[in-house]
């Protein structure tokens, strides 16, 4: 679906809109990460473990909802799904900014994933219906830079505006609040879909082939899918370990203090704007290389991870966040999603990317807890770090030797 040649096509509008909702979702998803100090202040001392299971009840249900939310985007179309996914967003955020307690916020944290939940499916099926082929990668690469900006104005803005300048916390949620509700306006107004009646209808009109859906069921999980499964499930456990305890750690055990935590932990993100783009786009030149991509970005990612928690320096730390950031999650998941476009069912684009955020996104709900509770076994977490980094090493060969086994058959 495009406009005129030479203007402002539609799929432009969705590469806009899209950056703009994954910069909303990440200006949250770090926040409370970020300020875990002063929310202690108001609902008193917490254990690492403790901390760390706000992030899993937001990723907890934010993956329960993957599969769920890729089927209804399918049945009912993105608008359905998106606008009341982010109004539950809204309410959640402005929930937590009114806590007490950290019940409260655990159940502010559940709804928000259910909220957001809604998102991905939504986001990447519009994607893989509306940009072109040969542009995939780097449209891409310009919508997870909205993740990227959104992360890194979270740890600046948090670092400044709560630590340097004592901003109450509560209100980096409120404002969190208000973006979103700007958001579902873009949603409403941008994005064209017939009603849901329309496309109910013609869901009805459409004679199912049992045969069809059958095949396409079973491409859920082909060996070269369930490799993709594999791979993001390293490549997100590795980037929401980071997100969820990176700021505590420079400050903990590091000597960082107020905006330095933010600048440091922020260089990851701001380093993967340019390094997704350029990539990227070299990546859509030569689509035919594309698993070589994601191998050598993987390995590199683990390597300069390795490289800034090993680092006897400040300088070296910052140096392999920097690496990390221009190799990590936002420079190979353009990558892996539009390989995943090329390989997965046509018809079932919201269940197939569901499919695969699920199995991504479940790390997420493992990593912060996990290492928390390490962190608390061994009194360091480093010990997280290293958990993430082995990951990504065993999970890049399994990829590896998956693709080489399938290349060979073929």
């Amino acid at each position: 679906m495009t406009e005129k040649k030479g203007g402002i096509q539609y799929w432009h509008k969705i590469v806009a809109l899209l950056f703009l909702g994954w910069l909303v979702m990440w200006i949250y998803r770090p926040v409370l990460a970020a300020i875990f100090p002063e929310i202690q202040q108001t609902v008193g001392q917490q254990s690492n473990t403790e901390l760390g299971l706000i992030a899993s009840c937001y990723f907890f249900s934010y993956t329960l909802m993957q599969i769920p939310a890729g089927i209804l985007v399918d049945k009912y179309g993105k608008k359905a799904v998106v606008i009341p996914g982010f109004i539950l967003f809204t309410i959640a955020a402005i929930m937590i900014g009114n806590a007490q307690t950290m019940t409260m916020i655990y159940i502010g944290s559940l709804l928000a994933g259910l909220g957001c939940g809604s998102y991905y499916g939504s986001a990447w099926s519009l994607s893989a219906e509306n940009i072109p082929a040969e542009n995939r990668s780097f449209a891409s690469a310009i919508i997870n830079t909205g993740a990227a900006l959104g992360m890194g104005v979270c740890l600046l803005s948090t670092s400044f505006l709560v630590k340097a300048l004592d901003m109450p916390w509560q209100y980096m949620l409120y404002i969190i609040a208000v973006l979103t509700l700007c958001l579902i306006a873009g949603f409403a107004i941008i994005i064209k879909e017939p009603s849901v009646k329309t496309v109910i209808a013609q869901k009805k009109q459409q004679k199912p082939d049992t045969n069809i859906a059958q095949k396409e069921k079973n491409n859920f999980f082909t060996s070269p899918m369930v490799a993709c499964y594999i791979m993001y499930f390293a490549t997100c456990y590795g980037y929401y370990m980071v997100v969820s305890w990176l700021p505590n750690f420079l400050e903990t055990e590091r000597g960082f203090t107020g905006g330095s935590i933010g600048s440091a932990s922020s260089l990851v993100a701001f380093a993967a704007i340019p390094g997704a783009l350029v990539i990227s786009k070299i990546s859509d030149k030569f689509r035919s290389k594309r698993l070589f991509f994601i191998i050598v970005l993987e390995l590199l990612s683990a390597i300069t991870l390795l490289m800034a928690v090993q680092s006897s320096t400040i300088t070296l730390l910052l140096m392999g966040l920097i690496l990390y950031g221009l190799f990590g999650k936002f420079v190979v998941e353009p990558i892996l999603i539009s390989h995943v476009a090329d390989i997965a069912p046509k018809n079932s684009y919201g269940t197939a990317f569901g499919v695969f955020n699920f199995f991504g996104m479940s790390s997420s709900v493992i990593a912060p807890p996990l290492t928390g509770l390490l962190a608390d076994i061994t009194g360091t977490k480093i010990t997280g770090f290293y958990v993430a980094i082995a990951i990504l090493f065993i999970a890049t060969a399994l990829f590896f030797v998956i693709n080489l086994r399938k290349h060979i058959t073929n």
